[in-house]
């Protein structure tokens, strides 16, 4: 039955208040007698290691995790993880070469690094790319899949659902970075202990329904009943192999994506630019292991419902209308079978995850748009305080896009996956430009605009280019169209470069030394304990 306990209600409302009046209290406590673009946008200088780190999970897991995740991890298995466990060694990458590079030219937006580095033509070009995918597919994403989940769970309306968590994300996001950053923190406590407990209670369903001697015992019961969802390569001729194309995780596509998400993305990037280089790193450190976190909480309990589902159970709630399986229904399933008041606490962890995923997102929609659109085309001439309120304002037209469309993702089996796919459109193209940007000085404007033009619809022929595999048509991995769309760009890049003659003396060439790279001992540490955590991992579940 879909409904929450008047306990359940309490629980989240404390949750609701708590995170309201925080945010209010940081508002009120830290604000300025004027408000200026830096301080809303980026909350310069004010955001500790701890709160970064926080704001940088907080805006990187949402519904599209504890749903999307967790449905792949019904269908799929434990491979899906390499999403989040690649993303810890990728934001050590990102911490040592990408940081220092942003900080040392005071850069506050993606697209401003572009204008810097190339020209306003290119700048212009990805900031638009970039709004559309923030709008049309991350914004939109969240809101349908937070909306499904808690009408799953609450019986409420859905489109009661998307009204609700556009308020609750509005409150969060117009008071600006610094209350987005600082609230992030009771986000993510609220989202990993409710996540935590949510798996719990999954394993331990699975130890009550199939007799295990305890909570511990179900661990290695699950790999026995599902001995096929914990493989982390998919081999070739495997259903899955399209969506994770075998070592290409580890070589490949995902390398791509994940440097691309995590080095060259405004909503990431942005919780790290108003900070020191120090304090950005060690932030960036502790979102890689909160990064190890995640597949726990949303995919071991995935898993549990396909164990579950294939004794027998939840026949009927993993169905839609039309009699189909549907994975994503899996953790709002077992987030139904939970007792009174700790369905309340992960109903909390749930909502947080999505109210602070879209905040982050719509704080930086409003800083593209504000800063790259507005200011440079609309009005030039515009104060800061108009420009603030110009942000505040974008957030609320794109949220409302995002609402009227979000329906229409009904149609999809795995949204994580869809969000994956389309997004690694531009991700190919994006990430090229920023790589040769940073680290080959001769990189020209002309280059980066052909990359730019590019992406797009090289990515969009590789989609439709059938290949001629064992015998039978398929289409081409995404994560393997990405890197092929990769290195064509990045050879186009290089051939129009050394074309130019007048390459050779760029003066928009970015000035590199090794000094930017120098880390600290305990950021050294830390990074080799993580990457000795992935090396077990991925030895164990290979």
């Amino acid at each position: 039955m879909n409904h929450l306990s008047a306990f359940d209600y309490v629980i989240f409302l404390m949750y609701f208040i708590l995170v309201s009046a925080y945010g209010f209290w940081v508002y009120r406590s830290k604000k300025k007698k004027r408000t200026d673009t830096k301080d809303y946008f980026l909350a310069e200088g004010s955001l500790t290691w701890w709160a970064i780190g926080a704001s940088i999970i907080a805006s990187n897991i949402s519904a599209e995790h504890f749903i999307g995740m967790s449905g792949s991890g019904f269908a799929m298995g434990l491979a899906i993880a390499s999403y989040e466990w690649m993303a810890a060694a990728t934001l050590i990458i990102v911490a040592i070469f990408f940081l220092p590079i942003y900080i040392k030219n005071k850069i506050y937006t993606m697209p401003q690094f572009l204008s810097n580095r190339y020209n306003k033509t290119v700048s212009t070009l990805m900031a638009v790319f970039w709004l559309l995918v923030y709008v049309f597919v991350n914004l939109t994403s969240i809101f349908f899949l937070g909306a499904i989940a808690i009408e799953t769970i609450t019986g409420i309306p859905f489109n009661v659902c998307i009204v609700f968590l556009a308020i609750f994300s509005a409150i969060i996001t117009l008071g600006g970075m610094k209350v987005i950053g600082y609230t992030d923190v009771i986000q993510v406590f609220v989202l990993v202990a409710g996540g935590l407990i949510t798996c719990y209670m999954a394993l331990k369903l699975v130890a009550e329904k199939l007799d295990a001697p305890s909570v511990l015992a179900s661990l290695p019961l699950l790999r026995s009943e599902a001995s096929d969802h914990f493989h982390m390569i998919f081999a070739r001729g495997d259903k899955f192999y399209n969506e994770l194309p075998g070592i290409a995780v580890l070589v490949g596509g995902l390398w791509i994506n994940n440097l691309n998400y995590w080095g060259c993305n405004q909503y990431i990037v942005q919780r790290a630019l108003g900070a020191d280089l120090k304090t950005g790193r060690s932030g960036l450190i502790f979102a890689a292991f909160l990064k190890l976190l995640i597949p726990v909480i949303v995919v071991i309990p995935g898993i549990a419902a396909y164990v579950l589902y294939q004794r027998g159970y939840f026949q009927a709630e993993m169905l839609d209308a039309a009699g189909t399986v549907k994975p994503d229904h899996a953790y709002p399933v077992l987030m139904n079978l939970l007792p009174a008041g700790i369905k309340g606490l992960a109903f909390a962890a749930l909502t947080a995850a999505i109210v602070a995923s879209l905040a982050g997102k719509c704080n930086s929609i409003a800083t593209i748009f504000t800063l790259d659109i507005y200011k440079k085309f609309i009005q030039p001439e515009a104060s800061e305080t108009r420009m603030v309120s110009v942000g505040r304002w974008s957030v609320v037209v794109a949220s409302l896009i995002a609402i009227v469309i979000a329906p229409a993702l009904r149609s999809f089996d795995q949204v994580y996956q869809f969000i994956q796919e389309y997004v690694g459109f531009i991700s190919p193209g994006v990430f090229a430009i920023f790589l040769l940007g940073f680290f080959w000085k001769r990189t020209t404007s002309r280059a980066a605009l052909t990359a730019s033009l590019l992406t797009i619809p090289l990515s969009t022929f590789f989609k439709f280019l059938p290949t001629l595999t064992r015998g039978t048509i398929e289409p081409i991995p995404f994560l393997n169209r990405m890197s092929w769309v990769f290195l064509i760009i990045i050879a186009v890049m290089v051939i129009i470069t050394l074309a130019d003659p007048k390459s050779k003396n760029n003066p928009k060439g970015l000035e590199i030394d090794s000094s930017m790279f120098k880390v600290t001992p305990a950021f050294t540490i830390a990074s080799v304990i993580i990457c000795g955590i992935l090396a077990a991992l991925y030895t164990v579940f290979w």
